[in-house]
C-alpha cells in the first residue's frame, strides 16, 4: 500500500520511541492534564526501550531501583537493590498499561522524516511500517523524541568481521537461541555490560577470552535481595519509601561532588579510589592487575559495581588481554600475531552515543535540517537538554546532555518531561499554538554545557562517552550534564519565560 493509498492521523502529541521517557511523557500528560491525546511510533515490536532491547545474561540496573523508578510510581515490591532486566520490564509494563497507553503505540514503525509546517502549526512526521515496507503519514501540534541515548549498538570496527563463520552477538541484540556450552568465546568489551555477561556465560564456555581496550574502576557490590521486613514496611507504612527514595538521592547527590575539580572533589575521588583500589587487588587475579587496575582518576568514566566478574575471571578456561585485534578471521580473532580461535563472537562495546535522531530527517522552521544546525554547532545540543531553536513545539527527552554519573537516570529524563510539560501549559491553555526557544538563549546554554563540563573530571585525561572527540580534534560534550541533578531539578521546576517566543498560527487542527 503506498503513501497515497492511506489517509493521514493525528493527535495532539506524539511521541517517537516508548521506553522510558516516552511512557513518563504519557502518563505526567494524564496526570497533570487529564490528557490522553497522544500517539506512540516504535521500531521495536514491543515497548520498553532499553530494558526491551536488551536481554544478555546477567543484564541488572546499577542504580538502586529504590531511584530507578518512576516518582510518581513508586514500587515497594523489588526482589533486589538493583533489580534485573526482568523485574524493571515487568515494572515498566505495568506503568504503560496503569496509564492505557499501550493501545496507543503503533510498533515496528520506523519514524524516516518529521517536517515542521509553519503554516499548520504542526509537525508531519513520514513513517515507513517495517513489515510492509509501505509510507505512512502522521500529523501532531507537539512532537517529542524519547529515542534515548542508547538504541543504536555500535558495530565492531575491525577488518574481516563478515568472514567469520560463527554468530557475532551484540549485548543489544542478543541471540537466545546460540547456545554457549562447550563453545570458544571471545568479547569485546570491559564496561558495566561486560561486567555482567562474563560471569553468567563463563561457566558454560569451554573458553572465554575477553579483549579490552580500557580500564575502568570496579567497586564492591552493593546489591542483595531487599529484605522481607523492609519490604512490607515499604508497602504499608505511609512515608517510609518516599523517604528512603531522598536518603538515597542525597547520598547519589553527594557523590556528584567526585566528579567536580576542586580540592573537595580530590578528597571524595581519593576516598573512593582507595574503595575500589583495595577490592579490585584483593579480589582480581594477581596476573590481570595490571590490565585492570586504572592508571586515571576515579569518576573518568562510569563507575562499576561489581556482580561476580572479578571473582569469575579466577577461572581456568578464562583469558584477558588489552592487546589489540587486528583482523576478525574465518575461524577467530587475530591478536598479536596469533589467530584466537573463536566459535562465537560477542560484543559489549556499547553505543554509539552523541548521534540523537540518528536516521531520522527532521526539517523545522525555513527548511533548516536539524543534524545541520547540530554540525554548525560543533555538535548535538538542545536548551534545557529538551528545546532546539528553529523547530518549534520539538521536546527532545532524555536529550543532548541529559546523561548523568552518579544517580538515576530517571531523575533526569522526569526533569526533563515536567520542564517540557511546564512550558506547553500557555498553548494547552489556548493563549498560543507555537513555542520556539531563542536562539541565544539556546546559545547561552550551549556555551554553559561546554564550558562546565571542562571543570570536571569527565575532561581530566581519560577516553570516555561523556565527551566525544571529533575528527577535527575538538572535544564535545553532547550527553552530560555537567552540575548535580538537584540544580537542573530546580532549573526545571521554573520556565524562564523570556528565553521562549509564542505566537499563534494562521491555521491550526487544534
Amino acid at each position: 500500500m503506498s503513501s497515497e493509498d492511506q489517509k493521514t492521523t493525528y493527535s495532539r502529541f506524539a511521541c517517537i520511541g516508548t521506553g522510558l521517557s516516552g511512557i513518563g511523557l504519557g502518563a505526567t500528560l494524564k496526570r497533570w492534564y487529564n490528557l490522553d491525546d497522544i500517539h506512540y511510533f516504535e521500531r521495536q515490536s514491543q515497548p520498553g526501550g532499553t530494558w526491551l532491547q536488551n536481554q544478555y545474561p546477567g543484564c541488572a540496573c546499577d542504580i538502586p531501583n529504590i531511584l530507578y523508578s518512576f516518582s510518581f510510581e513508586p514500587n515497594p515490591d523489588w526482589t533486589r537493590i538493583l533489580a534485573k532486566r526482568e523485574e524493571l520490564y515487568d515494572y515498566i509494563m505495568r506503568v504503560a498499561k496503569k496509564y492505557h497507553l499501550l493501545n496507543k503505540m503503533t510498533f515496528g514503525a520506523q519514524v524516516e522524516k518529521c517536517e515542521w509546517s509553519e503554516e499548520h502549526a504542526q509537525w508531519r512526521l513520514t513513517i515507513r511500517d517495517l513489515e510492509s515496507g509501505s509510507l505512512f503519514s502522521h500529523e501532531c501540534q507537539f512532537l517529542f523524541s524519547a529515542t534515548g541515548l542508547f538504541s543504536n549498538p555500535r558495530e565492531l570496527d575491525i577488518p574481516g568481521v563478515k568472514s567469520f563463520k560463527g554468530p557475532i552477538i551484540h549485548s543489544a541484540k542478543w541471540r537466545h537461541d546460540v547456545n554457549l556450552t562447550g563453545k570458544r568465546v571471545v568479547l569485546f568489551g570491559n564496561g558495566c555490560t561486560a561486567a555482567q555477561i562474563v560471569p553468567n556465560i563463563l561457566p558454560q564456555t569451554k573458553s572465554l577470552t575477553q579483549i579490552i581496550r580500557s580500564k575502568h574502576w570496579i567497586l564492591p557490590p552493593i546489591d542483595g535481595p531487599t529484605l522481607d521486613v523492609l519490604r512490607w514496611v515499604m508497602k504499608n507504612i505511609p512515608g517510609v519509601q518516599r523517604l528512603l527514595r531522598v536518603l538515597v538521592f542525597l547520598e547519589t547527590e553527594r557523590q556528584y561532588k567526585l566528579f567536580e575539580m576542586t580540592e573537595a572533589g580530590a578528597r571524595v575521588r581519593a576516598k573512593f579510589r582507595e574503595t575500589a583500589l583495595t577490592y579490585m587487588k584483593k579480589t582480581a587475579p594477581v596476573k590481570y592487575h595490571d590490565l585492570l587496575i586504572p592508571d586515571f582518576e576515579f569518576g573518568c568514566k562510569r563507575r562499576i559495581y561489581d556482580s561476580g566478574y572479578l571473582e569469575s575471571i579466577h577461572a581456568d578456561n578464562f583469558s584477558l588481554t588489552d592487546k589489540p585485534a587486528t583482523e576478525i578471521t574465518p575461524d577467530g580473532v587475530r591478536v598479536g600475531g596469533q589467530v584466537i580461535e573463536a566459535d562465537v563472537i560477542v560484543l559489549a562495546n556499547g553505543f554509539e552515543t552523541g548521534g540523537f535522531l540518528k536516521g531520522i530527517e527532521v526539517i523545522g522552521r525555513n527548511n533548516e535540517n536539524l543534524h545541520q544546525h547540530w554540525e554548525r554547532y560543533g555538535g548535538a545540543e538542545a536548551y534545557n537538554t529538551t528545546s532546539v531553536s528553529g523547530f518549534p513545539n520539538l521536546f527532545l527527552l532524555y536529550g543532548p546532555n541529559s546523561g548523568v554519573g552518579h544517580t538515576s537516570a530517571i531523575i533526569a529524563l522526569e526533569n526533563g518531561i515536567n520542564y517540557s510539560l511546564r512550558v506547553v501549559k500557555p498553548i494547552l491553555d489556548g493563549k498560543a499554538s507555537i513555542v520556539d526557544v531563542k536562539s541565544e538563549a539556546e546559545s547561552i546554554w550551549t556555551d554553559s554545557m561546554q564550558t562546565g563540563v571542562k571543570s570536571t573530571v569527565f575532561y581530566s585525561g581519560c577516553t570516555n562517552w561523556f565527551v566525544e572527540t571529533k575528527k577535527n580534534g575538538k572535544r564535545w560534550n553532547a550527553t552530560v550534564y555537567p552540575y548535580s541533578q538537584a540544580s537542573f531539578w530546580r532549573r526545571s521546576l521554573f520556565p524562564v519565560w523570556k528565553d521562549f517566543d509564542f505566537y499563534v498560527a494562521i491555521e491550526s487542527h487544534f
